[in-house]
Order: structure tokens, then C-alpha cells, then sequence
């Protein structure tokens, strides 16, 4: 069934499950948006007053989806997502009982686990009756229904390997622990992990017919249980630190899933590659060099080392190097998210790929 925000969507879901496989169907994998050459006369709604109504306020969420939706142009591998954006209310550690602090753009977490010497988090349980875990559980049932024929809903962005906890513990108390209890670390992530899983299965289960699959933070579709995986506290300690006491839960994280990317956030995440190519689960790596950094076209040897790896390789890059990228790189496994000025922009671009797209291999 096409989508009233992506009428060509079914021919977009083949394309994704042939880009899953490492399968290649002519171009490149692309994703361009674009404001629409026509869009609909609808006003954009009210902006919320406080980081209470931005975040919680489901008739503004609502109202906010449909009005991006309407005004954007979905070109290629690009779909409409219906979230409500992710500051963090509807993630594990808040769940678990980290105090957070709302601002209107994100939301920062307070650490639980204080106590230096001792890293247990054996009595935390995800508790189904705090206010955030109700409000996730009734913004996911909306998600479903409000995105049913007209987008995709998103299972969301609630956390994973390190980061968790990182926010649970302080990421420099977390940093002593790496050092000093390293056993520990271990354990907690594993446990964490193994939470994780199952807390992401009760996501799955309300949106998954909706959405004939799963999208979430990341802007990619599985026609299964999909995630972008990440380790953000990774880019403070070594590779081999990384492989002892995180990569197993990562491991776990794309086996509990039918298809992920893993997101290699900053250049000094980047020493992680190498480990991250040999995960037999793991489809995709994306390479993001961070804020302020060049384009990940001058990080060439990363990329390429991906897709020697024979993992699919995910970019985000302006309109303006992607012939530039299809030039050095395989078009084959190879996603790119770019974005255009205007919806005629974006069309000539989709035609462009088609001829600078070649399969290299």
C-alpha cells in the first residue's frame, strides 16, 4: 500500500530490502527531501510555550507531523516519519529513574548509580507504571494509528550500548569504572543489553503493522525489527577497551534484530570501525565525522574500509558532492541522505544518481 505522504512507497520498500541484502537495483540508495514545489495551504501549528507542551502535548505533536509531512517532498529512499522527537522522555535511563531535564531543543540526563566503588545495576527494572513509560506506551498506539496510510511510525530512540550506562552512571565515573571494575562494566551492559531487547520488542509489537516493518530515530525502513545502533561514550576510550567490554552487547543488540546500522558518531569513534566490520549481524555502518568536522568524503579510507568489509555504507551528505561520492565510492550497499532547496532540485538530483551511480563491487 502507498502512503498519502510517499505515494510511491511500495516500489521504496523493494528497493529496501534489496539495499538490506546488499543487493543492487541500478543506483545508489538516496534519500532527498525537499520543501514541495505545491504544498498544502495548511498553517503550521502554534509553537509550544514551554518544553512540557513541546515534548508531551499529543494534539501538537500531531498537528506538528502532519504539517511536515504535507510541506515536504520525499524523493527516492526518503520517507515521512510520524515522532515526536527525541529529547529523552521516552528513553531507558528516564525509565529507570534518571531525573531529566527538558529544554526545548533536547534533554539531559541526571545519573542514578553515585555510589564510586560500586557498579550493580542488577536491581533496576523498567517501571512500567512511571509517567514517561504510560506516555510512551499511548505516543506509540498514536503513532500506529495517526501514521496508518500516511507514514511510517517510529519505535523511537530509547537508548543502547554505553550510553545507557553512560547516563545511568556519569560518563566520567563511567570512565574510572572502565578502568577500575572493568568486569563490571561488562556485566552491567550485558544486563542492560539483554533489557534493551525485550523492552524493544513491546515497541515492535504496537508498531510493527502499521508501519509493515520498523523505522525509528534513524531514517531507514526494514520490512522487520529494525534499529541504528550506537555507542556514543565509545569516542572516550580505546579499541580494545571498545571490543572487551562493549562490542558483545552490540553483538547481542544485531542479533536481536533482523536488520541495523551501526552509528560511528565522530571522527574518534572512528578507531571502532574495524571491530564494528566484523559483527556477522550488523548490515550497515553509518560515518558521521560530528559537528564542525569536513564531509565524510575526506575520510575516504574509512568509508572505503567499509565497503571492503562488504557492509553497506550510509552517508549524509549536501546535494553538491554526492556525484563527488559516487565517483570514489561503490554505488552498491551505498545510502546517502542529502536534502534539496527546492522539490524540482531534488527530482533532477534523482536522475542524476541514476547516471553517475556505478557498481563497483
Amino acid at each position: 500500500m502507498n502512503l498519502l505522504y510517499k505515494p510511491d512507497w511500495e516500489e521504496t520498500k523493494e528497493r529496501y530490502i534489496t539495499w538490506w541484502s546488499h543487493g543492487y537495483f541500478g543506483r545508489c540508495a538516496i534519500g532527498v527531501t525537499a520543501p514541495k514545489d505545491l504544498p498544502s495551504p495548511t498553517l503550521p501549528p502554534t509553537e509550544p510555550r514551554t518544553p512540557e507542551e513541546k515534548w508531551y502535548d499529543l494534539e501538537w505533536i500531531s498537528a506538528w507531523n502532519d504539517y511536515q509531512m504535507s510541506h515536504t517532498f520525499y524523493g527516492g529512499e526518503a520517507f515521512p516519519i510520524w515522532h515526536a522527537g527525541y529529547p529523552g522522555n521516552a528513553a531507558i535511563p528516564t525509565i529507570l529513574g534518571c531525573p531529566l531535564r527538558l529544554d526545548m531543543e533536547t534533554g539531559w540526563w541526571d545519573p542514578i548509580l553515585t555510589e564510586p566503588n560500586i557498579l550493580d545495576v542488577s536491581s533496576l527494572k523498567l517501571d512500567e507504571s512511571h509517567p514517561d513509560y504510560r506516555f510512551t506506551m499511548t505516543l506509540l498506539r498514536r503513532a500506529a494509528q495517526e501514521a496508518r496510510g500516511r507514514s511510517i511510525p517510529s519505535t523511537g530512540a530509547f537508548g543502547g550500548g554505553g550510553d545507557t550506562l553512560a547516563a545511568l552512571r556519569g560518563s566520567v565515573q563511567l570512565l574510572f569504572d572502565c578502568i577500575e571494575r572493568p568486569e563490571a562494566v561488562y556485566q552491567a551492559e550485558m544486563a542492560l543489553m539483554e533489557m534493551w531487547c525485550r523492552h524493544y520488542d513491546t515497541r515492535y509489537a504496537i508498531t510493527h503493522e502499521s508501519a509493515g516493518g520498523s523505522a525509528g530515530w534513524y531514517e531507514l525502513w526494514s520490512p522487520g525489527k529494525f534499529y541504528a545502533s550506537h555507542n556514543d561514550f565509545s569516542y572516550n576510550i580505546s579499541p580494545g577497551m571498545f571490543r572487551d567490554l562493549f562490542l558483545p552487547a552490540i553483538e547481542m543488540q544485531t542479533r536481536c534484530l533482523d536488520h541495523s546500522v551501526y552509528h560511528v558518531d565522530g571522527i574518534g569513534a572512528f578507531v571502532h570501525v574495524d571491530a564494528l566490520c566484523e559483527l556477522t549481524h550488523l548490515q550497515a555502518i553509518q560515518i558521521l565525522p560530528g559537528a564542525g568536522k569536513p564531509s565524510p568524503l575526506n575520510y575516504l579510507d574509512i568509508l572505503k574500509k567499509v565497503q571492503r568489509a562488504g557492509k553497506n555504507l550510509d552517508i549524509t551528505i549536501p546535494p553538491d558532492e554526492v556525484q563527488t561520492a559516487l565517483e570514489l565510492l561503490s554505488a552498491r550497499g551505498l545510502f546517502i541522505h542529502t536534502w534539496c532547496e527546492t522539490e524540482t532540485l531534488a527530482r533532477q538530483l534523482l536522475k542524476n544518481v541514476e547516471t553517475w551511480s556505478v557498481d563497483r563491487g
